[in-house]
Parts: structure tokens; sequence; C-alpha cells
């Protein structure tokens, strides 16, 4: 297939809004004139010091009573962080389906095959529709009464449950239109083979017909395009090739929210959630850095899928590759809610320690904003009620970060093309040892540091020693730490008091290496932490 061009006129670019606007918007109002003339300036100048939080579209409904679906029931959900350090909420109301009665597409709560879903997420939905309530309006105008910006986020291509073929989550569009998916008649695991395929122009229009929708009805300070749901959108294979298929289509939506901006009044910001490298995110169709530079987006969200969060998102090198657009284009990585040291390892939920190491080093190497992804406030939020509270209160700033404890482990890229690094540093054999690479942000305020390596289960395990150096000095020795929450599969752990002044602002090698025991360990584990609370105790 031939790609788009990404070069376009300004003038072409206008007009395409006055044509696209659609329904709902008067010729008049979408006129080329009044777009280009009339529209509010764009850029990133308000996309600064953010701490953005998704609340996806079953959340809310799925963790609040039936009695819970009222009014003052929908606001409070907002009401929580006002006056916190939440700068932006993110609402999704979709993944196939819409948590609402859409004129384009299936309401969450509509029969499949003859059948009624009655779990409490359709359920609820179903009550605020017929009470009259439509609680994305609402939680728009409660976040501007609290001085919290809103933004809409649609989920792209969301494939939840796509090897069960009656599952309610599944819109008529995708059950009809087998020959639409990536893989038609493939098989259904990964999820991913039966996503649609925006080769198709139906696909296309499935999709634009539901942003014209959102942009009608409701009024947000900003519009994503979550293209992270699931992150494969093009044909198995030829996803760079295609890309320029996906950069017509963010064009289309640029001009969509442009003249929307002229008849609210107000600024329609673009964002979208990619791939954590840049290079990945064009390999697979995604190509964020074209699309900034030209002016189609606003923020760009680095960041993993779901199984595990990325400690390595390049953002000096997203910025690098955005040249002059950088300066109009927020570039603000993503955390998850998983972490996970090896594709084939066990995932456990992040703590406040490992957001904040995120944290730090994401600002540290360029990022002066934040993203939190199944963060919400109960079921998937991966920290205590008393953890949150703090979380959504004093936010991520250097402030709130400084002389707190935080975590740095090694994890890998979770989407990427076939033939394009991972970035996988675990396993490794004990008695080959293993060099590792995090990124720990800056070395001030570092009071205590110390290496933590957990080891899986296997004879001769308990007979086992390590040595382990810092940046290439040595450090320990060694204790056995007892505490192991928070180091998933691991079946014992050390850990390596470090001299601060070893500690490197940004990227930090260290190497481990097993000096006793016949039989050779399995190391599943590394991290470094600053600040522990107890650095030498075990």
């Amino acid at each position: 297939m031939r790609r788009t061009s990404l070069i376009l006129p300004r003038f072409f670019l206008c007009c395409l809004a006055a044509l696209v606007i659609g329904r709902g918007l008067a010729a008049s109002t979408a006129a080329p004139s009044a777009v280009s003339a009339g529209a509010p300036a764009r850029g990133a100048s308000n996309l600064r010091d953010m701490l953005i939080v998704n609340e996806d579209n079953s959340h809310f409904f799925s963790s609040r009573s039936a009695a819970e679906m009222t009014v003052e029931g929908v606001q409070a959900m907002v009401d929580r962080y006002a006056g916190g350090a939440v700068t932006h909420f993110f609402l999704n109301p979709n993944a196939m389906r819409a948590s609402f009665r859409s004129r384009t597409r299936d309401a969450i709560w509509d029969p499949v095959d003859g059948v009624e879903p009655d779990g409490l997420w359709p359920q609820n939905a179903k009550r605020l529709d017929q009470a009259g309530i439509d609680p994305y309006a609402i939680w728009i105008r409660r976040c501007r009464d609290h001085g919290i910006s809103p933004w809409i986020s649609m989920r792209m291509n969301d494939v939840h449950g796509a090897n069960e073929p009656a599952n309610f989550m599944h819109s008529t569009f995708w059950r009809t239109h087998p020959e639409f998916r990536r893989a038609p008649g493939g098989p259904t695991t990964p999820w991913v083979n039966q996503a649609l395929n925006y080769k198709h122009a139906e696909v296309r229009e499935h999709n634009l017909a539901f942003v014209r929708e959102l942009l009608e009805r409701y009024d947000p300070d900003g519009l994503e395009l979550d293209w992270m749901r699931f992150g494969f959108h093009l044909t198995p294979g030829r996803e760079a090739e295609e890309q320029g298929i996906l950069s017509a289509l963010v064009r289309d939506v640029r001009a969509l929210t442009e003249a929307w901006a002229v008849r609210r009044g107000h600024p329609i910001r673009l964002g979208v959630r990619v791939p954590a490298h840049p290079d990945a995110a064009a390999g697979l169709g995604m190509n964020a850095v074209a699309w900034a530079k030209e002016g189609w987006v606003d923020l760009i969200v680095p960041c993993p899928f779901w199984t595990t969060s990325d400690f390595d998102i390049p953002v000096e090198l997203w910025r690098e590759r955005l040249g002059e657009a950088a300066d109009r284009t927020a570039v603000v990585p993503g955390f998850e809610h998983n972490l996970r040291a090896w594709p084939a390892g066990k995932s456990i939920a992040n703590d406040l320690a490992s957001l904040r190491g995120f944290a730090a080093s994401a600002r540290h190497r360029g990022a002066d904003s934040l993203y939190l992804f199944n963060w919400m406030d109960s079921q998937t939020r991966p920290v205590g009620e008393e953890d949150y509270a703090h979380l959504i209160r004093d936010g991520l700033t250097d402030t709130a970060i400084a002389g707190r404890p935080r975590r740095h482990p090694v994890t890998y890229r979770d989407t990427v093309p076939a033939d394009f690094s991972r970035g996988v540093q675990l396993p490794v054999e004990g008695l080959e040892g293993g060099t590792f690479r995090v990124w720990v942000g800056p070395r001030t305020g570092a009071n205590h540091v110390s290496l933590v390596v957990g080891l899986a289960a296997r004879e001769g395990m308990e007979s086992a020693g390590f040595e382990a150096t810092l940046n290439g000095q040595t450090v320990g020795p060694a204790v056995e730490l007892k505490d192991r929450r928070g180091l998933a599969d691991t079946a014992r752990a050390w850990r390596f008091p470090c001299p601060v002044g070893a500690v490197r602002d940004g990227l930090n090698e260290f190497s481990v290496r097993q000096t006793s025991g016949t039989v050779s360990q399995q190391i599943v584990w590394a991290e470094l932490r600053v600040n522990d609370a107890s650095p030498l105790q075990p």
C-alpha cells in the first residue's frame, strides 16, 4: 500500500476541518477562513507541570453500588481529587462499546444474541442512562469546578476478551466484520490478532464517526487518541509501510478538533498514547514524531501497554527527534499498574517507591509532567487507600519525591515491532553473572543506596554467595533480604549496601556474579533502591 504523505498545506488542513466536522456544525461556522483565523492558539503552553490520571470506561460503574448511580454519586468520583495534585482527568468512555447511549456504536448494556449483560458495569451504566444522567458531561463540568482539566480519552482498538466470541464487550461491528481484523480467521491469542485493521476504510470511518460524536456531545479541553489499547492497528509485519494510514486519520481528527474549538470558543488539544520508544511507535505505524512536526498533536504519551511498567522511556530521545516541535509538544511518559522484570516473569503491582523511582528518572530525562494509567481510586489501583490519598494530595513533583524511598527496577519494553529490541535483561545465570542498566534520576538527595537481587527457587540456593559492583566500584558485602515483598518470582534475595558516591546521575550500571555454590542460581530480579527506610538492615 502506498504511504500517505505527511506533508499537507495548512490551507488544505483548514478546508478539511470545514468538511469533516459534518454532523452538528453549521456550514457557516465551519468555513475554512473561520478555522484558520478564528481557532484558538494551539501548542503546549498549558500542558506543563501536569499530573494526569486516566479513568477507564468500566471502573466507576463496576466499583460503585446501584444506589450511587445519581448525580451526587457521579460528582463524588471527581470530588476526591479536588484541591490535590491531579491537574488533568482523562475520561475514557469506550472500548468497542460505549458506556453511554451512543448513536454510532453499541452501548455496553445492549443485548448480545438477545441476552442483556447483567454485570454491575453494564447495568449501572444503563441505570444512569434511564435516569437521564450523562456521567461524562457531569464529570467534565465537575472537573472545571475544581480547576482540573477534563479530557476525553478514546480507545482506538480495544480487544479485551477477543478469545471469547460471546463476550458482552464486543461490538456488533466487530462481530459482523471478521474480515476487517488484522488476522482474519487466525488465532485469537494474542488478542491483538483480532484487533481491527485500519487499512480498511470502513474501520477508519467507524472510529471517525465516534470521534465526531464525542466532540459534538461533550465539551472537553482535549481529546486523546489512545493507540495503546491495544497497540497493533495495521497488517501484521507491514505496520511501518502502512503508517500513513494512521497519520491520515490523526490529521482528520486534528481538523475536527480545530473546527470544534472555534465553536466551543476555547482550544481543544489533541493527544496520543503510543509505544514508549519513538522508533517502536513509528515501526508499528504510530509515527507520533511526524504527527507533532505537522502540528497535528499537542501531547504525546510514550508508555507501555499493560504487562509491565517501562522504567526506561527515553524522554530525551523523543525531544531530540521532535526538534523544533518539542517547544510546542508536551512529552509526558506514562506509568502502568504492573511491574514485571522479564516477559515470562510474574507481574506484581507497583508501589509508591517504584512510582517515585519512575518519576525521578522521567523528570531527570526531560519530562515535566507524568501520566498514570490504571491508577484509579479502587480495584485496579496498585496501592492501598492511604498511599493513594498521599499520592493525589502530594503528587510527584521534585519536592514530593526528594528524600523519599524510591525503587529503580530492571524491566523491559512490552510493545515493539517484531524486529525491535525489547531491552530484556533478565533472567541470567548466577555463575555467568550479568550487568544491568537502570536510570535513577538525580543523585542529589540520595542518602542511602543499595542493590537488590532476587533468585528463583533452585537446588543449592541456600549455599550460593554473590558479589556486585556499581559503576565499576565494588559494593557490599551482601546481606540476605528476608522481606521479599515487591520482588516477584523470588525465593531468596540479597541486598548490597552501596556508597552514595558510587551512584551517577541518570544511567547507572551494576554487575552481579555468583561466587560460591556448585549449582548456578537464576537471577530473576534486580533493582537499585534509593533512600530505603532501613538501608543496612535485612
